[in-house]
């Protein structure tokens, strides 16, 4: 499985954020971010622990923790949903997959993500890891 990487974040996902979710919102500039947390956020994705685990398996579930970190973490000055949208459909790019999915379901799911409470961090995962296999498909 191949992972998503700070380069392609900088130069591929932020920028596809930019220039078509700008909206009247625009996103600042990469350099504005805030250092190591959009790191951490794809690391966690494909981190083993004790015995070499692996705690996400299987591409919907990376997609769907990769997804939720980058919103809730706040990489970004702002645009952390916009960029963590985009991000998340680079990473199934990379793994010949895509959403079959309107604007609206990709928009209304971020939002719902960003107003979660992070007590039930593991439920809003389930949730967006059901939402993306039940939309995946080939590209």
């Amino acid at each position: 499985m191949k992972p998503v990487s700070i380069n392609e974040v900088e130069r591929v996902t932020h920028r596809l954020a930019q220039e078509k979710l700008a909206f009247d919102e625009p996103i600042p500039d990469l350099s504005t971010r805030y250092p190591g947390i959009l790191e951490s956020c794809l690391k966690t994705t494909f981190e083993t622990v004790a015995g070499g685990k692996d705690p996400y398996r299987g591409l919907p579930k990376k997609a769907a923790i990769m997804f939720y970190l980058m919103i809730k973490n706040h990489p970004f000055f702002n645009g952390n949903k916009r960029v963590a949208v985009t991000t998340r459909l680079t990473f199934l790019v990379l793994n010949d997959k895509w959403l079959r999915v309107t604007n609206e379901q990709l928009y209304q799911q971020a939002v719902e993500v960003a107003q979660s409470n992070p007590k039930y961090m593991d439920s809003v995962v389930k949730d967006t890891q059901r939402f993306i296999s039940d939309h995946l498909a080939g590209v």
